[in-house]
């Protein structure tokens, strides 16, 4: 897209398809991207935070339509294959405690980024079509750090920042700020995209909390609903402020049947045939002017027998 129309882009309307972070259940959005774009929904601008920011670039560099979609399956498919996410986490955790983390696994998602188009000189700017925004975390800072806003931004650079996830990948640093998943500060980055300017938003929910009975305890249990309730209330809090603004936001939570681990990718294909299952049975709620959003979900489940 060209520098003009970054400029120009507050003057019209814009959707906005909202991406959120879940590692492997990344492969939910696959298949609800391809609902909404049988339906008729097309993007002018694509917000990701972690596994949602790639999902989001390789449309923004490929193209926001199906064809790119069989060629996201794919990637997708090879993801499964590659170990991006090795499932030892917790001897991951020991080692970064200690100070000992190595890069494999940030080089493998660097090397994975590459291979895809996202080049080291490749600038928001240079993309065509739509826009991106990729939300990473600025620790030093404490606040959100979006990438996108200023089109000279390497997309690689956000790209690596976003999907900085400890254990299995460090905080980068750049200049004076410390990065890592944007999960941290917006998991579902609505007011991100709210700030980049979107006049309606279609938000993808990736959140899970029942990787953990409620039962369950230890500090791992402890941990992911710790995380899950902060998550939680930042969708609450982002919801609010977009209603406040009068922006129409569709919210869509891909939920599965079973617990799908951040770091199992072997239940792909499966999890795109979800995620399109459920996109297609919510978007005609949509089109009926029936309740969206989370306290619309929030009421389903507080009221499900």
């Amino acid at each position: 897209m060209s520098r003009s129309l970054y400029r120009d882009c507050s003057l019209r309307q814009q959707l906005a398809f909202v991406l959120g972070g879940g590692g492997a259940r990344g492969a939910l959005q696959v298949g609800a991207l391809r609902a909404l774009l049988e339906a008729g929904y097309q993007p002018d601008l694509l917000v990701g935070t972690s596994v949602g920011a790639i999902n989001s670039s390789f449309l923004a560099l490929h193209g926001v339509t199906l064809k790119s979609i069989d060629d996201l399956v794919e990637t997708w498919h090879e993801a499964s294959q590659a170990d991006l996410l090795p499932p030892n986490y917790l001897w991951l955790t020991v080692r970064a405690l200690f100070r000992r983390s190595d890069a494999y696994t940030s080089n493998r998602l660097r090397d994975f980024a590459v291979a895809y188009g996202v080049y080291p000189n490749l600038r928001f700017g240079d993309l065509q079509g739509v826009r991106l925004i990729i939300v990473a975390a600025d620790l030093n800072g404490g606040c959100v750090a979006l990438y996108g806003l200023d089109p000279s931004q390497s997309i690689l650079e956000g790209l690596l920042a976003s999907t900085a996830l400890p254990p299995w990948v460090a905080p980068i640093d750049v200049d004076d700020r410390l990065l890592m998943d944007g999960g941290v500060v917006s998991n579902l980055p609505i007011e991100p995209a709210m700030t980049a300017g979107a006049t309606e938003i279609i938000a993808l929910n990736l959140s899970d909390l029942g990787s953990y009975p409620q039962e369950a305890l230890g500090f791992g249990p402890f941990l992911a609903k710790l995380l899950h309730t902060m998550e939680l209330r930042q969708m609450e809090l982002e919801l609010a402020l977009a209603q406040a603004r009068r922006i129409p936001l569709h919210y869509l939570h891909l939920r599965v049947p079973k617990p799908v681990p951040l770091w199992d990718f072997s239940h792909t294909d499966e999890l795109i045939q979800h995620g399109y299952e459920l996109a297609r049975a919510e978007i005609p709620r949509w089109q009926a002017g029936r309740p969206s959003g989370i306290r619309a979900w929030l009421h389903r489940l507080t009221n499900k027998t």
